[in-house]
């Protein structure tokens, strides 16, 4: 293999965060992996890891199952449930069945025991980037779902939980008490500042990020009571 030295290394993109506490393996796998491409940022700690610069960046996480201090399986832990914690692939020289199914029921990409072959490496890698980008495109989109959600009046904000819900303008209209004409404006209002064409549309918007339509006012939820969700989205016009 080439130096290190004599191996490129990316300067944007998706990085490998590597975290073991053998020298030789963080040194072997960073060469590895940036002669595969990938920028690699390699920790011997789970601790040192947690202090890096730049959390929010993107990439994936290979970790070393057994380490002094905090284990792989306690740093997954207290990864679990942050906003934009990184797919985790762990590798170990100790690893058994059970160790392993553990790992994939917390989310885990995959679970390699050592040695590995370097090519499941990288087929993991490529997955766990794969993963990681999907999850900060929907991130982003649902930023500007919000945003936009934000921008609706309280009125409008009850016309559009009538409409995903299926409720017909007039229905809308009899129990806001206000005209069937004013809730055909009001919704014409929300179809533009949400940026969408069609009932279809902004249902599934919704469904993607509920809170965008904020909670379905009483009405809504007494003429669907015994439903759920918002089945029946009639695409009726104007």
């Amino acid at each position: 293999m080439n130096p290190k030295s004599s191996i490129p290394i990316p300067q944007s993109g998706p990085t490998v965060f590597l975290v073991d506490d053998d020298p030789s393996v963080r040194k072997g796998l960073s060469r590895l992996l940036q002669s595969a491409g990938f920028r690699v940022e390699a920790f011997a700690s789970a601790e040192a890891f947690l202090k890096r610069e730049s959390p929010e960046r993107g990439g994936c996480l290979v970790l070393d199952m057994r380490m002094p201090g905090v284990n792989g399986f306690e740093l997954q832990e207290a990864l679990a449930g942050v906003v934009g914690s990184l797919p985790i692939i762990f590798i170990t020289g100790h690893g058994d069945i059970p160790m392993s199914v553990r790992a994939m029921k917390k989310g885990a990409v995959d679970f390699l025991s050592k040695p590995f072959d370097e090519q499941a490496l990288l087929a993991a890698i490529a997955v766990a980037l794969a993963r990681d980008k999907a999850a900060r495109e929907q991130r982003v989109k649902t930023q500007g779902i919000r945003s936009r959600a934000k921008t609706l009046t309280p009125r409008e904000r009850e016309v559009m939980r009538g409409v995903v819900a299926g409720l017909l303008n007039k229905q809308i209209a009899d129990e806001l008490g206000i005209s069937e004409k004013t809730v055909k404006v009001h919704r014409g209002r929300v179809m533009m500042k949400m940026a969408v064409k069609s009932v279809a549309e902004l249902v599934r918007m919704d469904a993607t990020c509920p809170p965008a339509s904020g909670r379905s006012p009483a009405f809504v939820r007494k003429l669907r009571r015994g439903t759920r969700g918002c089945g029946g989205h009639a695409g009726e016009g104007g």
